[in-house]
């Protein structure tokens, strides 16, 4: 091959490296990448998703990137993906790189949420391989959060994947399909989740004498771990709860258990319900009862909300009443098409509070 030749060859495979949309590895603590819900950043690259529904949110430029997740300590969880305010699934998280196909090589918006809750373990967030990420702006939008049990966590709900009994017992999770996160999307508010499977107000599913909502919220893993505190970044213009499932329960029926305690549980949700105050004094509150308890429990624990509601007459407190539902999911759980059911009762009645004085 000649000079000419060799130089002209040389001159080709240059312009077409050039021209290759070569992906750069973004680490997860690049200040181009923005994080909301309970979270943790790790050793100055990595973020810990903590709690139900927390999110990393980029702006990517480019037809294709590759995100990096690995777990904390169990062998894997989910993450729901979302790419331009569409759902894109629930993927898999076991360590192996999610390769993302997107609409185009202009920008997209991609947020990766937790599906798990915090119990479950941590999804740790490392990097993102992608041609170009610009930084996220933010429209500022109301916050709602939504505090709960299993039910606002979206255990037992995605069943198409994993039947029910299947599996390990967070392998149906979807916190992202949860009746929370789907209002708020359809109200076009932010969220924050705060829920932890079999939890109550004064006594949880199978249990008379564990920490409870009162005990563990203002943690940042929603245990009794009280050395790391939950930052809190925004304050929320509206707090939903719906606790109650859980106390009214007779447990797995085998552990003895003692009969409801209105009076403790009445006493411990106007204890909670000061605790959100005293945090957010300029917010409002919701209670909601639960679809998925008997019609005689439904009495008792409506009965008790409006104890909770008296004692806050002066406070912008309101009370939300669900329709009994029999439960398609997983452990007696609501499914993804009941939550759609729950979405749709509840829009409304958040709506009108969010637009009121």
């Amino acid at each position: 091959m000649d000079l000419c030749k060799r130089f002209g060859f040389l001159f080709i495979l240059i312009l077409i490296v050039g021209c290759k949309k070569v992906e750069r590895n973004f680490r997860a603590s690049s200040p181009l990448i923005q994080y909301e819900g309970r979270y943790e950043s790790l050793n100055d690259t990595s973020v810990a998703l903590i709690g139900s529904g927390s999110v990393v949110e980029m702006n990517i430029v480019g037809d294709t990137c590759t995100l990096f997740l690995s777990n904390g300590v169990q062998d894997h969880s989910y993450v729901a993906l979302e790419v331009n305010q569409e759902y894109k699934g629930r993927y898999l998280v076991d360590g192996s790189p999610i390769r993302i196909k997107l609409h185009s090589s202009d920008t997209s918006n991609v947020k990766i949420y937790k599906a798990t809750e915090a119990s479950t373990g941590d999804v740790i967030f490392n990097k993102v391989s992608a041609k170009k990420l610009i930084k996220v702006t933010h429209v500022n939008k109301p916050l709602i959060e939504f505090i709960g049990n299993s039910i606002t966590c979206g255990m037992g709900a995605q069943t198409e994947e994993i039947p029910c009994d299947t599996g390990e017992w967070y392998d149906q999770h979807n916190a992202y399909l949860a009746y929370g996160p789907r209002a708020a999307r359809a109200l076009n508010t932010d969220f924050r989740l705060s829920c932890v499977s079999g939890m109550g107000m004064y006594r949880n599913w199978n249990d008379e004498d564990q920490a409870v909502m009162l005990d563990v919220y203002e943690n940042l893993r929603l245990n009794t771990d009280s050395s790391k505190k939950v930052t809190i970044d925004r304050m929320p213009d509206l707090v939903s709860i719906a606790l109650g499932t859980n106390d009214l329960s007779v447990g797995d029926g085998q552990k003895e258990r003692s009969e409801f305690n209105q009076e403790k549980f009445v006493a411990n949700y106007i204890g909670f319900v000061e605790k959100v105050f005293q945090k957010f004094p300029e917010t409002k509150i919701t209670l909601l009862t639960s679809p998925m308890i008997g019609e005689k429990e439904q009495v008792i624990l409506l009965e008790s909300l409006q104890k909770v509601k008296n004692h806050f007459s002066e406070k912008p407190l309101f009370i939300f009443e669900f329709d009994k539902m029999k439960p398609n999911g997983c452990g007696g759980h609501p499914d993804i098409e009941d939550h759609k059911k729950m979405t749709e009762h509840l829009i409304p009645f958040l709506e009108k509070i969010l637009n009121s004085n």
